[in-house]
């Protein structure tokens, strides 16, 4: 029998089938639960909040099950794994869908890769990115316990149009870049997000997993 159980948030919004199969590949003592039910979440020692598609869409079925008020439960003490939309879900609010308000776990706003780019931004003024950002892209680390093992600046796969603006730049764990910088990965206490999908990123995201499934939530 499993000594502990990390539960993967199903709100109907996730790559739950992928992701949990990577976490199982990795897990050596941990089962993995996917489950929307608040009491079986709160008790989990590890809690993985995935997302993918419209963060309208995300938000309403979040605050619909009821998955808002465990996720600010969880926050407060045990590791806390957000996975793409799962992480833009984490800041204040996203300019997606004409203005979301989000979980607001960490300050940040989360924006368009569409809009023109300033000449500051290290590209020719006005220029538009395309979008969605899709493919392999290198991710630049700060130090935190869910990079050991994984060599800085390795490549990780993402599929997203928006990209998070962190207020705090201590929060900052990982940087990547498409026409501007962009916040790659967040964290804070027991709590880390990443924009990018590990469970898609063959070596370095299975141990990023394996990492989580280990760590005890100190940073």
């Amino acid at each position: 029998m499993s000594s502990k159980i990390c539960a993967v948030i199903d709100y109907g919004m996730g790559n739950l089938h992928s992701a949990s199969k990577a976490l199982q590949y990795v897990s050596h003592d941990t089962q993995i639960m996917v489950t929307a039910d608040p009491d079986l979440i709160a008790k989990a020692d590890h809690v993985v909040l995935p997302g993918v598609g419209a963060m309208r869409d995300c938000m309403a079925e979040i605050k619909r099950l009821g998955v808002d008020q465990v996720v600010a439960e969880v926050a407060k003490s045990k590791p806390l794994l957000g996975i793409c939309v799962g992480m833009q879900a984490m800041l204040t609010h996203s300019e997606e869908n004409s203005g979301v308000d989000c979980l607001d776990i960490f300050d940040g706003q989360v924006k368009f890769f569409g809009h023109p780019l300033m000449e500051t931004e290290g590209s020719q003024a006005g220029e538009k990115l395309k979008v969605p950002h899709m493919g392999w892209n290198r991710v630049t680390q700060s130090p935190h316990p869910l990079w050991q093992g994984i060599e800085n600046d390795s490549r990780f796969y993402f599929v997203h149009s928006f990209y998070v603006e962190a207020q705090r730049a201590e929060q900052i764990k990982g940087r990547g870049h498409y026409g501007k910088d962009f916040v790659a990965a967040i964290g804070e206490d027991n709590i880390f997000a990443v924009q990018f999908h590990p469970e898609k990123s063959h070596t370095a995201g299975l141990q990023l997993l394996k990492n989580f499934l280990e760590w005890d939530g100190q940073a």
